[in-house]
């Protein structure tokens, strides 16, 4: 995040919290003008800093109880390709390239246990992918 300043990086931290918070709420936060934050926002947004606003949704509603994150280690240059399969899959939700020992680090979402040993082993039956480790998350903080 080049040329951002603290109120910047404030601004984005607040909305971190809470997307739908109001230019008022944010400005009292901030201590500044409601018009500093409006006119901040819209400079975020336009330059493609903000990309877009997000719900997250609490753990106990969720509609899909079981999330996991399984560290994929690829075999030759293979990358592209197996995000694009991992990518097609419903039950995943985020795909990361990484540096270090895992390739990949993908974060999957199922409504069961049974379900998650199914995409796990699709995932592991896609050619290219060499290992994998896979935790299952319990409690978000």
């Amino acid at each position: 995040m080049t040329d951002l300043d603290a109120l910047d990086r404030q601004l984005i931290g607040l909305l971190r919290s809470d997307g739908r918070a109001s230019i008022s709420s944010l400005a009292g936060a901030m201590r500044v003008s409601r018009g500093t934050v409006q006119n901040r926002l819209d400079r975020l947004l336009e330059r493609g800093v903000i990309a877009g606003f997000t719900v997250r949704i609490r753990e106990d509603v969720d509609g899909e109880p079981v999330r996991a994150m399984m560290a994929i280690r690829l075999v030759g240059q293979s990358t592209t390709a197996v995000v694009d399969q991992l990518c097609e899959m419903p039950e995943v939700r985020t795909v990361h390239t990484t540096n270090g020992a895992w390739d990949l680090l993908v974060e999957i979402a199922v409504e069961s246990l049974p379900d998650l040993d199914h995409v796990l082993g699709a995932i592991r039956s896609i050619h290219a992918v060499e290992s994998s480790e896979t935790s299952i998350l319990l409690t978000s903080v």
